[in-house]
């Protein structure tokens, strides 16, 4: 008889669990809050790390199909329009940007729609010697394996971490919305103390994001349009464009948190897997990414150990723990120096990248961004 799992969150990490577990022979069961499996967002990046990772799901067709190449990272701009680094033609980016919702389906056809269950919102964890067991409410599920996948506010993090601290706000925040506009190549314009991307993401849509310093958590406007137009409306074209061409209420603002370190992703039978371990900040564009690599390594280990669900937690733990966690501190010096709003700082930032000739921008920054995206991953064979 097939093992079986419990999955908490039906996000990227969730989904993509669910198909990992597919993979080695498991059976699962998705338990979602919300009424409906979707996915709350706008746009994210996805380097060659995450698209190896997606292959080894078995979704990397699909994958690529959803997504838009992404030569952000190799057209910077100051917000007058110059261009700090700039994208020669015939470049090609080893980035694919997509709509969230994009990536999200892509996944979810990929699980079974009978192991999801929906308006499932966990109120208790239960662990015995060889199985755990999962409340919502008065409904009981019960399986060998608890994976948590349920965010960075994680409901299974604060019952069996209650030591843990929550999120951690360090002063920046988000402003992300969705564009319907032809014609627009991907960008970003570093400003001091805040910066603007832009990202096509198929379909005549384009995705944006303004990150910026916030002197205190939870800081929200009647417009939230309105006060990123305040912010940015000298800033160079397209970006004005962009904004009118966005529908306010479908401007989201979030502040950005992360994690400190856990001792361990593992409790008995629980693991954390994506935002409950490791929320990171976007700068290094790893979230989903990491998350989609916790789902390829936790599957190998369990197919390894099949008849030794901890042995194969504990290998888990052991592989993702450091990676993770030095993921969420470089990511977070990254966001910071991002919206630093240090004169000096800035105008060297710039200058060091103005120096750099634009033909040489790419293997550059593969380089100095090897140690994340020339991750391998294990081999998920049935």
């Amino acid at each position: 008889m097939p093992k079986n799992a419990l999955v908490i969150g039906g996000g990227i990490g969730g989904l993509a669990a669910a198909v990992g577990l597919r993979r080695i022979g498991w059976t699962a069961t998705v338990l979602e809050r919300r009424p409906e499996l979707g996915e709350v967002g706008a746009g994210m990046s996805q380097s060659p790390n995450a698209l190896r990772a997606l292959a080894e799901l078995g979704v990397a067709d699909e994958a690529r199909a959803a997504g838009v190449p992404f030569h952000g990272v190799f057209n910077l701009r100051t917000p007058s329009g110059g261009h700090i680094v700039r994208a020669l033609p015939g470049t090609t980016s080893p980035l694919l940007g997509f709509h969230r919702a994009d990536l999200h389906r892509v996944l979810m056809d990929a699980v079974p729609a009978e192991w999801v269950r929906t308006g499932a919102q966990v109120t208790a964890v239960r662990q015995g010697a060889d199985e755990v067991t999962v409340s919502c409410g008065a409904q009981e599920w019960t399986a060998d394996l608890v994976v948590a996948a349920d965010g960075v506010r994680s409901t299974v993090r604060h019952l069996l971490w209650p030591e843990a601290p929550g999120p951690r706000f360090w002063g920046n925040t988000v402003w992300r919305g969705i564009a319907h506009a032809d014609g627009i190549d991907a960008a970003m314009t570093l400003g001091r103390g805040q910066y603007f991307l832009a990202m096509p993401v198929g379909r005549g849509r384009v995705y944006w994001a303004l990150g910026a310093r916030a002197d205190r958590p939870a800081v929200r406007y009647d417009d939230e349009l309105a006060e990123v137009r305040r912010r940015v409306h000298r800033w160079h074209d397209p970006i004005p464009r962009l904004l009118d061409a966005t529908a306010p209420e479908a401007v989201l603002h979030h502040d950005i948190t992360d994690l400190d370190p856990l001792s361990g992703y593992v409790r008995g039978r629980v693991v954390l897997l994506g935002d409950a371990a490791h929320a990171m900040h976007p700068d290094m564009a790893q979230g989903a990414a990491q998350a989609l690599e916790d789902a390829v390594v936790l599957a190998a280990a369990l197919a390894e150990t099949a008849d030794d669900v901890p042995a194969a937690l504990a290998r888990y733990d052991g592989q993702r723990r450091p990676r993770t966690q030095t993921i969420v501190e470089q990511a977070r010096a990254k966001g910071l120096e991002s919206t630093s709003g240090n004169a000096v700082g800035y105008h060297l930032r710039t200058l060091a990248l103005r120096m750099v000739p634009s033909s040489r921008w790419p293997a550059l920054a593969a380089r100095a961004l090897a140690p994340v995206w020339d991750w391998t991953p294990p081999r998920l064979s049935r």
